[in-house]
């Protein structure tokens, strides 16, 4: 058990140095010589567990992954009164906070746009899919203005959030959600009826003046 622990806590040391360089230097240029240097281990024990830089990558976008899944099952157990836009909304505040506190997702999602490698999980794609799956899930619930589709609705939401890792990464954590709430402020209206927009916001604005 003594032996099994050990090896979790240093495989999760290799997974956060991995995704500490990938973030600083992006995936050509990292070396296994650094990554198990700031993870504290020697080569030889890095490819024990993992086979080289490909793997390495793919344990990082499997956590972040799995981190997304979760702030995501939070977020759909907090309830339905405002419905799925409500969830939509308080998902980017979620995955806002995450980009700039977690190394593991600001790797992947980095990853998934490095010319250098063959992403195996697209995180982009996936939050596309969940915003699409969530805006269908307006519509049925009368939310979306008139005239408005699921389809455009998220591309638009998409088109929007996509500069979500470059404001995390350049803006302190209060004021880049103040900015958030503005960007949604304008995008909102666009593609939600009234009643909406005033309850989603209303809740956005109160969770900023309380962090």
């Amino acid at each position: 058990m003594v032996k099994q622990e050990r090896a979790a806590r240093t495989r999760e040391s290799l997974v956060r140095a991995a995704a500490e360089v990938f973030a600083e230097e992006g995936f050509t240029a990292a070396s296994i010589a650094v990554i198990s240097r700031r993870a504290g281990v020697t080569s030889g024990a890095l490819h024990f567990h993992f086979d080289g830089k490909t793997s390495l990558a793919l344990a990082v976008e499997e956590r972040a992954a799995r981190t997304l899944r979760e702030a995501a099952a939070v977020q759909d157990l907090r309830g339905d009164a405002d419905g799925p836009l409500r969830v939509l909304v308080g998902s980017t505040y979620t995955m806002l906070a995450l980009l700039a506190e977690d190394i593991v997702v600001r790797a992947a999602f980095a990853l998934c746009a490095d010319t250098g490698h063959s992403s195996r999980m697209d995180l982009r794609r996936q939050w596309r899919l969940w915003a699409a799956e969530l805006l269908v899930a307006a519509e049925r619930a009368g939310q979306l203005a008139e005239g408005v589709s699921p389809l455009e609705a998220t591309r638009l939401v998409v088109a929007v959030t996509v500069g979500l890792e470059g404001l995390a990464g350049v803006e302190p954590g209060r004021s880049a959600r103040q900015l958030l709430t503005r960007i949604w402020t304008v995008v909102l209206p666009g593609i939600a009826r009234d009643e909406a927009v005033a309850a989603v916001l209303a809740e956005a604005s109160e969770d900023n003046e309380t962090d």
